[in-house]
């Protein structure tokens, strides 16, 4: 028995691309953190709040009825029965979600959802906070990370494949934003987890990488 796989790391790491190839091998489950915490930053702008208003996100916060549900193996975050699931890629809701992703509250209504379906089923899970606080009993941790031009220019060129307007350096200046963010933020922040297999991916293809975790797996 594999058990949960927990994969953290930055943003444009590759985390999600691995953790969803890895998931798709070994028929289990890919469960995407990132979008969930997406789907709260999504509701809480359309919504006109600020982000960073903690007053604000918490008076919405016991509105979010959110549900993950897998339709032909893709996961769609359901928010009040809506999907939601096209909208929260968009540019400013990455920004969105790392800042209301501080809020104690909002990490503590995520986590609770995301222990849940790991407590019932084997899946492969990523994010910023799995393998150090969501499930630190986890027996296969790994650590992705790259360098900040590597990570900018990966991002980039997936959102410009998207239609997005936008230069690298403006993704490069978020990038770096982003992970002083996050690993600064006082409740769960980025951090390397205890007993993690580390991988840079800077060099790496994605089928080396998937060759690497694939060898480090434990059963």
């Amino acid at each position: 028995m594999i058990g949960n796989i927990t994969i953290d790391g930055p943003s444009g790491s590759g985390k999600s691309t691995i953790a969803k190839a890895i998931a798709k091998e070994l028929n289990i489950i890919y469960l995407d953190t990132g979008a969930m915490y997406r789907g709260v930053g999504y509701y809480v702008v359309s919504k006109g709040i600020d982000p960073a208003d903690e007053e604000g996100v918490l008076a919405v916060l016991d509105q979010i009825d959110m549900d993950i549900k897998y339709v032909d193996g893709e996961q769609k975050v359901i928010i009040c029965g809506e999907d939601v699931t096209p909208y929260i890629r968009e540019h400013n809701i990455s920004m969105a979600a790392s800042t209301v992703s501080k809020i104690p509250a909002v990490r503590l209504k995520l986590v609770e959802l995301q222990r849940k379906i790991a407590s019932k089923t084997d899946c492969v899970i990523d994010g910023r906070d799995i393998g150090s606080y969501v499930l630190p009993q986890a027996k296969n941790k790994f650590y992705m990370t790259a360098t900040d031009e590597v990570r900018a220019k990966r991002r980039h060129l997936e959102l410009v494949d998207k239609g997005v307007n936008i230069s690298y350096e403006e993704v490069l200046e978020d990038i770096r934003k982003r992970d002083k963010q996050d690993s600064t933020r006082a409740f769960a922040p980025l951090v390397i987890p205890e007993g993690a297999t580390v991988i840079d991916t800077s060099d790496m293809t994605i089928e080396e990488v998937l060759a690497r975790i694939k060898e480090s797996i434990k059963c």
